[in-house]
């Protein structure tokens, strides 16, 4: 392992972390909040002096590998969770070390899980530092440091690669052009417009500038933290909860369809398996949904609003609430449930198992019955028309395997609790799935403040498996890694 060049990596986060705390220190500055003015220049102060420290580290050595770039981006996130709560400790608006570590993990992996019982007190430069964890984890914060700075400590592509593999979520990286920096700034570029546009179209329906700042960060980053006490059910015009739930969709959407229809390429962007499945998914469990609720409505429009607007919420990962769904019919909340384990697409803001690995899982369940009834036929597993290569097919196994024993492992460790089996269970599948709320006491009505210390832990590090993958967390427990190079 090349901890120098770990280090260095860690010093730009730090840095980078440092600079992005400044708009809320402004904000704190024009709403006349001493506490959070006084919380977010310490705090940019110990950022950018220990990233500056790790930075100054000599190199000797300055390749940048697959263990490295695993290593590098799953620390950083660590790191970033570690500071990025600062401001929250110092101004005093959570109080507790792990309180602060578990609500800004959850913030930049976008999860949205929070263990505030009441945000509308705080300072507003406070829950904009919150929400904007979530824009800044939505497309993750080591590919927006090589969108916007040159990474001279390591070797052009190769070192750009390794950290957008680590850091990208899906089975495979996706590339729209040779150069993976050029990449990264294209897909920044498609993330901000798509912010801003959402930032204009809630304020033509009448919500705050400040509401729709925020709202759109959590919407991008497929988060959820609200800055209302009852999340989206606070704005109850139907027009903004439409906008909220179309881009809640489009944000969980592989941003590789939107380039793909930049270019003009038309019939590839709308024939691509995953976002047919994906919309296929969503569109089919709004009806089921809205099926089950409709009789329980005088409004059917609203019925449908509602139905859609969970799907939407839950399918992506973003975890907003315009309703209690904890307190629909079984079937709804079993599907909801479900919808949290497949997630978004590859390539976009949302969590969980991802589309297209479920794709590609259903297919090769598909081929190995057929293979018992045809022995000897020759069947290749094909996605979009392109043959899927039997190592992709082997990772997507090996992630299935590990994302259900972090499931078995983490829900055994939570149980210590002692809460009931529906608030432990969907409280790890929410977190490792980067969701939000679950059920029962964790609900989107509650919260996560009534864990222990040590289960939040827990959930905050079944969050950062969730964000990274699996692969780069668990290389930070493997001792092969951090054998020394020479």
């Amino acid at each position: 392992m090349n901890i120098r060049v770990v280090l260095k990596y860690l010093g730009r986060v730090l840095q980078l972390e440092g600079l992005l705390m400044i708009p809320a220190l402004l904000l704190s500055i024009g709403f006349h909040e001493p506490s959070a003015r006084y919380a977010f220049i310490i705090s940019i102060i110990i950022c950018l002096i220990i990233g500056t420290l790790f930075t100054l580290i000599p190199q000797k050595k300055m390749g940048v590998y697959a263990r490295e770039g695993f290593t590098a981006v799953a620390l950083a996130w660590i790191i970033l969770s570690i500071f990025g709560g600062l401001p929250f400790y110092f101004s005093g608006a959570i109080t507790s070390p792990i309180n602060c570590f578990f609500e800004t993990a959850s913030g930049f992996t976008t999860t949205g899980a929070s263990i505030l019982k009441e945000v509308e007190s705080l300072p507003k430069s406070i829950l904009y530092w919150r929400s904007f964890t979530h824009w800044i984890g939505g497309m993750g914060v080591l590919v927006f440091l090589l969108a916007i700075v040159p990474m001279s400590v390591g070797k052009g592509t190769g070192e750009t690669f390794q950290l957008m593999r680590a850091e990208s979520p899906g089975p495979a990286v996706g590339k729209l052009t040779p150069n993976l920096r050029s990449t990264a700034r294209i897909l920044y570029v498609i993330y901000f417009c798509m912010t801003v546009i959402e930032v204009i179209l809630l304020l033509l329906g009448g919500m705050p500038l400040f509401d729709s700042i925020c709202v759109s960060f959590g919407t991008a980053g497929t988060g959820g933290f609200a800055i209302t006490n009852n999340s989206i059910a606070a704005y109850p015009s139907m027009y903004l909860q439409a906008v909220i739930a179309i881009f809640m969709m489009l944000f969980g959407t592989n941003f590789t369809i939107y380039h793909l229809l930049l270019i003009k390429r038309f019939k590839d962007a709308l024939h691509s398996e995953e976002l047919l499945a994906y919309l296929g998914i969503m569109g089919g469990s709004t009806l089921i949904i809205f099926l089950c609720i409709v009789g329980e409505y005088t409004n059917g429009a609203r019925a449908l609003l509602d139905s859609y607007f969970q799907v939407s919420s839950i399918m992506t990962t973003t975890g907003f609430s315009s309703v209690n769904f904890d307190l629909w019919p079984e079937l709804p909340r079993f599907i909801l449930v479900m919808l949290m384990i497949v997630g978004a697409c590859a390539g976009s803001t949302g969590g969980g198992l991802k589309v297209s690995r479920v794709v590609i899982l259903a297919k090769s369940a598909r081929q190995e019955v057929g293979k018992i009834l045809h022995p000897h036929a020759v069947r290749t597993l094909t996605v979009d028309k392109k043959t899927v290569s039997e190592s992709m097919i082997r990772s997507v196994m090996n992630y299935a395997v590990l994302y259900c024993f972090i499931i078995i492992i983490s829900s055994a460790l939570v149980a210590l609790d002692n809460f009931d089996m529906e608030t432990t269970v969907t409280a790890v599948l929410s977190c490792l799935n980067n969701i939000g709320p679950g059920l029962s006491l964790v609900g989107p009505m509650g919260n996560f403040s009534g864990f222990s210390g040590f289960a939040k832990m827990v959930l905050s590090f079944d969050m950062l498996f969730g964000r990274l993958e699996i692969f780069p967390m668990l290389m930070l427990f493997l001792p092969n890694t951090w054998r020394k190079v020479m």
